[in-house]
């Protein structure tokens, strides 16, 4: 049996407000004919469906647009749900869904056997089993006690991914002994590479979850949760496929994949890249260096690509930021976007407390002398600062106004 296995595709991300409903679409439609040429039986995505608990209705109109479309290609598709996943808002078609062979574990349910999937081969025989166990919330794996304290509680979190791992071994070898068993999972496992773009898990990821406990009795384990493809350290082939799609500028370099099983040869996967459909760049330096790098881009994705600027200067000038905020207004090449820019100074300003004598309380003074004091670090010239003074004015009034209101 050809198997393959996903994850993480969260579906209506917007990264720096930037839609990615084009990317997921063109990931589909690669995914499909590679799944038709591969002659994929079984598919499994391991949480994150949706980026959003509540996903836009065109986030939605595109999962289950993928699934009809994935359903064409008469293979079994079995959906477990993510941190990032309502479990109630994934299991609610579940009935539906089923009649198109799609399986789905939106929440750990109350009994952990409801969890077992049987997958036949073409001839109709039970071929192996899924052990699809969907992301588990502190409900679901420890009870709150009065007077446990915060290392127990990560204690119990570790102890309860571990014993509902094992449960479901245990079950499987009940209910179909000589079977091999894949087992789905959403978790942080220790010592992998994380992005910047994952939401942390289980007390802010402290309660890593140690690849070991997953024991040696799954033939595979089917990882969701790390976007960067990789292998976990552990006693049987244990993987997280990634996500399809990078979803911040720090996952810009990571070669993004799938992972096919095929059975009859084992449990090792082979990898298989996914187009870059858009490309992600990240623009830092001076002023001067920025505005030549970004004259110096050309397009390289079949979508926009997407910029990301970091102006760092030795000492802050309004001056100059007013100068980057102007080229990033006025950048105009097809087929590249600046979605983000920020800047950094290395000569950080005075904190606006250390700028008096220490025997003057910021409480004590006015607002307009601590921004002549705050205006006096900077060499604006004549025209600008004039203009800096006006703003602030207009502001102070502004509040004063609406305090009176």
């Amino acid at each position: 049996m050809k198997i393959l296995h996903t994850a993480d595709w969260h579906i209506g991300k917007k990264l720096h407000k930037h839609y990615l409903h084009a990317d997921f679409e063109l990931f589909i439609n690669w995914l499909i004919p590679l799944m038709r040429e591969e002659e994929i039986e079984l598919l499994l995505i391991s949480g994150d469906v949706f980026d959003l608990a509540n996903p836009s209705a065109e986030a939605r109109r595109q999962y289950y647009l993928a699934l009809k479309k994935l359903s064409s290609l008469n293979c079994k598709i079995i959906i477990t749900g993510g941190n990032h996943d309502s479990p109630t808002m994934l299991d609610a078609p579940r009935e539906i869904l089923e009649a198109l062979n799609v399986h789905i574990i939106g929440g750990l349910p109350q009994n952990l056997a409801d969890c077992l999937i049987p997958v036949p081969n073409k001839a109709g025989e039970t071929e192996l089993v899924i052990a699809a166990i969907p992301f588990l919330r502190d409900s679901d794996i420890r009870s709150v006690e009065t007077g446990v304290t915060y290392d127990n509680r990560i204690e119990a979190i570790r102890k309860g991914i571990e014993a509902t791992f094992a449960q479901a071994a245990d079950l499987c070898n009940q209910n179909y002994p000589g079977l091999p068993v894949i087992a789905m999972g959403h978790v942080y496992a220790a010592g992998i590479e994380s992005s910047d773009s994952e939401r942390d898990i289980q007390i802010g990821n402290q309660a890593a979850f140690q690849a070991s406990q997953f024991g040696d009795y799954f033939s595979y384990v089917a990882l969701g949760h790390i976007h960067k493809p990789q292998r976990v350290s552990a006693a049987i082939p244990t993987f997280y496929s990634g996500s399809p799609l990078p979803l911040s500028f720090s996952e810009r370099s990571d070669e993004k994949r799938v992972l096919i099983l095929d059975t009859t040869t084992g449990f090792e996967p082979q990898s298989l890249s996914i187009p870059n459909f858009r490309k992600l760049h990240k623009i830092s330096g001076t002023l001067e260096n920025i505005k030549a790098k970004l004259s110096n881009l050309t397009p390289q994705g079949e979508l926009t690509d997407l910029i990301e600027v970091e102006l760092i200067e030795d000492d802050f000038d309004a001056h100059v930021l007013a100068q980057l905020d102007e080229s990033v207004t006025n950048f105009d090449t097809p087929g590249l976007e600046i979605v983000k820019h920020r800047a950094s100074f290395k000569n950080r300003l005075q904190e606006t407390g250390k700028l008096f004598e220490s025997h003057i309380h910021l409480e004590d003074l006015k607002p307009q002398e601590v921004f002549q004091k705050m205006l006096e670090q900077n060499s604006y010239d004549t025209e600008i600062k004039a203009r800096v003074i006006q703003a602030f004015q207009e502001i102070l009034e502004e509040i004063h106004t609406a305090d009176q209101a």
